[in-house]
């Protein structure tokens, strides 16, 4: 017969704080009071008869206790957590849920997800997109690409693309606007930008030898999807990530007007959640994602076609 267990919610709630050190962040995250998770934490010391936390004019810190208590229970809730999503999958029929910027998912991902499809039709892909990177412990997704300025820390996260920087734009703007023949007639466009990459034109016209470029209108854009369709309905230039306009390149819907590409030290990192790392079906889906990026950047050493 198993023993009496503590209430559920305040090992919940203990797990949390013990992670944020922090009763306020705990309480977000179980979107309840500050006040209750408190309740909650004091609920369990007592059941426990010993002291988990402790309570300080700074805030609190764990007891020796209560170190050793929050690692097992945050191995268990892991557990908990995978079983959860391996029951789901069985019922949804092997699910994968997918978190990705918006841009990437939309032209480098889903153009390609066809091939991922056909290799394995039995598998469920479901597609959420934001600019924050996942949360494993706090969201149920099982992978994760997220855009890093420089390599990140985390030896979990493994690289997936680089990023080079190259303007580009129509070719009827090209035909209709002023001439284009060095970045200094950049003055003369509207230069198109997401709001999430506000480096990449300085960046690159310090490249291209130009400090400043006074005078020339811009237009920012919450996406850089949408700083993309604007160069290709003659709004402007864009700068572009070369990995995410190839595609445009290579039907005519954007040119590039200049020879320079720069790279630059980030790029797209792959991440996935540690319960689910074992499910065949995210095993197939990152060594494919990996090879499809792999074949994909060898095509970028060739040079572009005039």
């Amino acid at each position: 017969m198993r023993r009496k267990l503590p209430p559920l919610n305040a090992l919940r709630a203990f797990e949390a704080s013990a992670r944020y050190l922090s009763f306020t962040g705990a309480a977000k995250e179980l979107l309840v009071t500050q006040g209750a998770v408190s309740r909650h934490v004091s609920l369990l010391e007592d059941w426990l008869g010993v002291k988990l936390f402790l309570r300080t004019h700074r805030g609190i810190e764990l007891t020796r206790k209560g170190e050793a208590y929050v690692r097992a229970l945050s191995s268990v809730f892991d557990q908990i957590d995978y079983a959860t999503r391996e029951a789901r999958n069985e019922a949804d029929g092997s699910v994968l849920r997918l978190k990705l910027p918006p841009t990437f998912a939309m032209r480098w991902l889903v153009p390609r997800l066809t091939r991922f499809q056909a290799l394995h039709p039995k598998i469920e892909i479901q597609i959420f997109t934001s600019h924050e990177p996942a949360n494993f412990r706090q969201e149920d997704i099982d992978l994760s690409v997220h855009s890093h300025p420089f390599p990140p820390d985390d030896t979990a996260q493994r690289r997936l693309l680089g990023e080079v920087l190259m303007p580009v734009c129509s070719p009827a703007l090209l035909r209709q606007s002023a001439p284009l023949h060095t970045p200094q007639d950049l003055v003369n466009y509207t230069l198109l930008a997401s709001r999430h990459r506000p480096m990449d034109w300085s960046r690159w016209l310090i490249e291209a030898g130009i400090t400043e470029l006074e005078g020339a209108a811009s237009i920012n854009f919450d996406n850089a999807a949408l700083a993309y369709q604007g160069a290709i309905d003659n709004l402007g230039v864009v700068m572009g990530v070369r990995a995410l306009i190839e595609d445009d390149l290579c039907s005519g819907r954007l040119v590039a007007p200049f020879d320079l590409q720069v790279p630059t030290p980030g790029a797209y990192y792959l991440a996935c959640s540690q319960v689910s790392s074992s499910s065949p079906q995210l095993i197939a889906f990152e060594a494919w994602l990996m090879q499809e990026a792999l074949d994909f950047e060898k095509t970028l050493l060739r040079p572009m076609t005039p």
